[in-house]
């Protein structure tokens, strides 16, 4: 694997001992200081959940169009459901794919901060029962590899092991099934813009053998290939605000694939909870760089309270959405 772009990390030498898990915790702080993405293996995930997993997000997208359109995404006004092809937008493009969004499962909740709209159950699929079952294993599998990573991360940069527990007691998670239906345009598509992820933490499920995904790396594109049982994973611009801009958040795409091939991938987003603001780490001084960049979330405000960040993404990423159920949100920041 020594073709590969990116580093790869081992989760599991956290369990070999002090020495190991040393290793470890720098291994993951160079590599997010230096590139921003990596592989991970060791992660404990079965084999067998990532072909359940696999199966189940192919038999979703294989549905009829109308049990699919039953659940879109316009009869939620949480984000949750169904997005067909073309019905998100990245950098104000539109993102040739088709998914379901899937957050944590709640009532929905009434009043309160704005942010509290995006709170609610998820729209599932009657014609795929078992589609949820999967789905939360899944989610708790990987909300707890990554409580680990966040715990590393603090280590590594000088802070205590629970130095951002707290602001993730209820993390706002997201899982997004994503097909990748093949074009025959002549000129690569656009899967998903070039952007940085807004948030703190994404882990990426590719099918096997699909490609894609590239990475920007010194000033150039590069090919972030799956690799058999292994994750993708890259730091969001939360991280690197926590960092003090140590961490790097780094730009990335999807081409579209060329048909009739396909392409299934399961970002897997952890962040804080909505009413947190990113706790922050005074570095220690072999760790400062002099002049990071904190602030690169555009018009997003990192330092404030996570739900804002996540509800101005939302409302900008689904118009759609935007206009069914929030034309007041909508009203008001026209009027600012």
């Amino acid at each position: 694997m020594a073709d590969l772009n990116l580093p790869i990390l081992d989760l599991s030498e956290l369990d070999r001992g002090p020495e190991a898990a040393a290793r470890f915790r720098d291994d993951l702080r160079n590599a997010t200081h230096e590139v921003g993405f990596f592989y991970l293996t060791g992660t404990g995930v079965p084999t067998e959940l990532l072909r359940r997993l696999q199966k189940a997000s192919r038999d979703f997208f294989a549905l009829p169009e109308a049990d699919k359109l039953a659940i879109e995404n316009t009869r939620s006004p949480h984000f949750r459901g169904y997005t067909r092809i073309g019905g998100e937008l990245t950098a104000g493009k539109v993102d040739w794919r088709e998914q379901i969004d899937i957050g944590p499962e709640a009532d929905a909740v009434e009043g309160g901060p704005d942010y509290n709209r995006l709170i609610g159950p998820n729209l599932w699929p009657a014609a795929q029962p078992e589609l949820r079952g999967v789905v939360e294993e899944w989610h708790a599998r990987l909300t707890e590899v990554s409580h680990t990573l966040l715990r590393s991360w603090a280590l590594a940069l000088g802070a205590e092991e629970n130095h951002f527990e707290a602001a993730f007691a209820d993390p706002a998670t997201l899982i997004k099934i994503v097909r990748y239906p093949g074009t025959d345009a002549p000129d690569p598509q656009q899967g998903v813009g070039e952007h940085r992820d807004s948030g703190v933490l994404t882990l990426l499920w590719v099918e096997p053998g699909k490609g894609g995904l590239q990475v920007m790396r010194d000033g150039a594109w590069v090919d972030a290939p799956p690799v058999d049982d292994m994750f993708i994973v890259n730091i969001g611009e939360m991280l690197q605000f926590a960092s003090g801009g140590h961490l790097t958040a780094t730009n990335h795409r999807v081409i579209s694939p060329v048909a009739p091939d396909d392409r299934i991938s399961v970002p897997f987003f952890f962040n804080p909870s909505l009413d947190s603001v990113m706790p922050v780490i005074d570095l220690p001084e072999e760790l400062r760089d002099g002049e990071g960049d904190t602030t690169s979330a555009g018009a997003y405000t990192i330092a404030g309270l996570y739900g804002e960040n996540a509800l101005r993404y939302r409302l900008r990423a689904h118009p759609n959405v935007a206009e069914a159920h929030h034309a007041d949100l909508l009203a008001a920041s026209a009027s600012e």
